[in-house]
Order: C-alpha cells, then structure tokens, then sequence
C-alpha cells in the first residue's frame, strides 16, 4: 500500500497542474490564510505575554506567598510571624530571583482638609525594586531608598486628590494589628504614575520596618512577593515554593490566581480568536474542497477510462485525496514561509497600537508590540488548516471510491 501511495503522488501533483490558473487560486488562498493566521497568533500571543509580563510587574509580583486566607480577606490578623526563614529559602529555587516582605494594611490620610482613604504598603526598597516596577514610574521625587523612615511614595491621582507632592507631608490614621489606633505623620518622598488607575488612586507604599511599627506587626508580614527572571520560570518554581510556604502555614498563589480579571479577559479573548480563526479555516476549506469537487466532476469519464485499463476505484480515490493534500501542504509551505517573514521582521521594528494605547495600558500592555514568533503561533494555523482540508477530502475519496467503470464512462 505505501508503495502504491509513493507511486501516485507524482501523478497526483501533475494532475493538479493541468488547470494552473485554478490551482494558483487554490495556492494563494491557502497561504494567505496560513500567512494571517501565522502572524496574527504571534501577535496575539505577544499581546497575552506583554499583559500578563507588565500587569505582574507593576505590582502583584509573578506568584506571592501569602497566609490562608488571606486573599479572599486581607486583615493584618493573617499573617507570616516569622518569615526571615521564607526570605532566606525562598531566593534558593531555580527560577526565583528575588523575595519581597510586605505588610497590607489600610488607613486614612489627610492633608489639611482633605482625607482619604488608601492602602498602606510597608515595603524593603531594595528587594522591591525586584519584583515591582513602581521605582520606574516616580514621576516627581524619587523612590525609596534602604535608608528612609518615614518618607512615602504614592500614586499620582492619590496625591492629586490629597494636594500633595514631594517634600510635603501627610497625616496617617488607622487600626493597628492589636486594636490600637495607628497614627503617624510621613513626608512624601515621590510621586509615581503607573498607568493603572486602580493603583494610582489608591496605593501609598512607605518603609517596612515603620511599617511593622506604626500597624504593630511585630516583626510579621503579610505577604512575600516573587520575582524571577521570567514568568514561566516562577511558574515551574510554584511547586517547590509551596513546599516550603506550607512549612509556615502559608500558601503560594500564581499570577491566574493574582489577578483573576486579566486570567478572564484572556481566556475570553482566546475563546473568540479561536471561533474566528475555525470560521476561517472552515470557510477555506470548503472553498478549496468545492473546487475539487468540480475536477472530479469534470474527470468522471477520465476515472472510468482509468478503471477500465485495471486501475481500482480505491486507488483514483487516494490519487485525488493525494492531490487535495499536495495542494494543501504547498499552500501551507508558501503560508508559512510569508506570515514567518513578516513576523521576524515585526519582531524587530514592532507593531504601534495607535489609537487605543491608552486602553490597553490600563492592561498593562505597551504602545509597541513586539510579535514572537513561537512553535506554537508556527504551527497551530498550518496544522488547523492542513488537517480540515486532508478532512475534508474524504468526501471526494468516497464519492470516486463508488464509481464503477460503466457509470463513469456514461457520465456527462
């Protein structure tokens, strides 16, 4: 049977070129839709990369420690009590390049007559650096450095709102972990603006040990943030991160579990990309198996005569099933070869997001998208449309299959 397969696909290919126009039409169709769906699933998949890469690194960090419970109910209550043993270890795993303690807690501030409330992040300036791109925001001032005590850091539409700015000082009021009024008087060291409203309207970022102080954690935080050179690295650490957090009654969240909305708005996003690219690729290849179709149509009596010398129906049947196929991989190959072009060139210059940057850096995406082109982004379209079409063949197969050498000698 292989030999026989081997055998007819010269055949098969020959044959496809006795119409050339028709067959050109058949190729530019299959590569252009095997060029779109090349590049628009490295761009897309570049989008997915720089949201969840830029969302993760302003703030959230790429996993974080945390004690149980503590996501679905943030209270100073839930907390590391001793977490020098999780910094120490914790840096120790392949793939974690940084552990930043913090303490969550949530107070009033005020400035004059002006109050509101925000979240009060105590932070180590140096290990933050690692794992939140705050510092690179500053707008006025300047970020924390290991030496201040009570300088402050916070979001610009927060200090709008407050009428502060760098080298003025505001009032903080709240409820300390053991009951009693947490109050201080902090200057404000820098301004930054992350892009994020959520973030800039609301996040105060001050020492960690002042902190500790001034919210009575004695010592405690409430969460260890993770930094690593990638996301997929942190990834693969998750199980030997949580190995050690259970050892302190902790538990490890990664980033789908951080940020649910952004885990949502992309597996939603992927649920629509992946209907339109199947229409796609149904629309084409009923389009191309139409057309083959046709020739049958058009060779009925050229099958029979082929019969009628001692060819059996089984094997015209796989000769046309082959020539479907043939058409199909040179239109995926030329496909393939021109959506790779363009991406690897747009991977260099970039694609600019006129018009709706500003929408998409509240996702934390960038101006410029930077398409990468993966196996993945490669394969999946070539591989989708290469599969529906050799599918679809069967419908042809089957049909020459049935024909006996009298019927299609009689055939019109």
């Amino acid at each position: 049977m292989k030999a026989s397969i081997v055998l007819l696909v010269p055949f098969a290919w020959r044959n496809l070129w006795r119409r050339p126009r028709r067959t050109l039409l058949s190729l530019f169709s299959i590569a252009l839709v095997v060029a779109i769906l090349v590049f628009m699933l490295s761009f897309q998949l570049s989008v997915y990369a720089s949201m969840k890469q830029n969302t993760l690194r302003i703030y959230d960090g790429y996993a974080q420690i945390q004690p149980k419970g503590f996501l679905a109910d943030p209270t100073l209550d839930r907390t590391i009590a001793h977490p020098a043993m999780l910094l120490r270890q914790v840096p120790r795993i392949d793939g974690v390049r940084a552990a930043a303690p913090r303490v969550n807690a949530f107070a009033i501030l005020s400035n004059g007559g002006r109050s509101y409330g925000a979240a009060v992040i105590g932070v180590d300036p140096q290990e933050e650096r690692k794992v939140s791109s705050i510092a690179a925001t500053i707008r006025h001032g300047r970020y924390l450095m290991p030496g201040d005590v009570n300088s402050i850091v916070l979001g610009d539409m927060l200090a709008r709102n407050l009428g502060v700015s760098a080298g003025q000082s505001v009032t903080l009021l709240g409820e300390a972990r053991d009951g009693s009024v947490a109050a201080d008087v902090l200057q404000v060291a820098g301004v930054f603006h992350s892009a994020i409203p959520e973030l800039d309207r609301s996040i105060l970022e001050m020492p960690l040990r002042r902190a500790q102080d001034d919210f009575a954690m004695a010592g405690g935080v409430n969460t260890i943030v993770i930094g690593g050179r990638s996301l997929a690295e942190v990834n693969d650490a998750l199980p030997g991160l949580r190995r050690i957090a259970a050892s302190q009654g902790a538990v490890v969240l990664g980033w789908s579990e951080l940020e649910p909305a952004l885990r949502d708005a992309i597996a939603l996003d992927i649920s629509i990309g992946a209907l339109l690219y199947a229409t796609l690729v149904a629309v084409v290849a009923f389009i191309i198996l139409n057309t083959l179709l046709m020739s049958v149509l058009e060779r009925t009596r050229e099958f029979g005569t082929l019969m009628a010398v001692g060819m059996r129906p089984d094997l015209i049947g796989r000769m046309v099933w082959i020539e479907l196929l043939s058409l199909a991989a040179a239109g995926c190959l030329v496909g393939f070869a021109v959506g790779a072009a363009v991406t690897l060139k747009l991977e260099q210059v970039g694609v600019v997001l006129s018009g709706v940057g500003e929408l998409f850096a509240r996702f934390g995406v960038p101006p410029r998208i930077y398409p990468a082109l993966t196996p993945a982004s490669a394969l999946i379209g070539p591989a989708a449309l290469l599969a529906a079409i050799a599918l679809g063949g069967l419908v042809p197969y089957l049909r020459v299959r049935r024909l006996t050498a009298a019927s299609a000698m009689r055939a019109t």
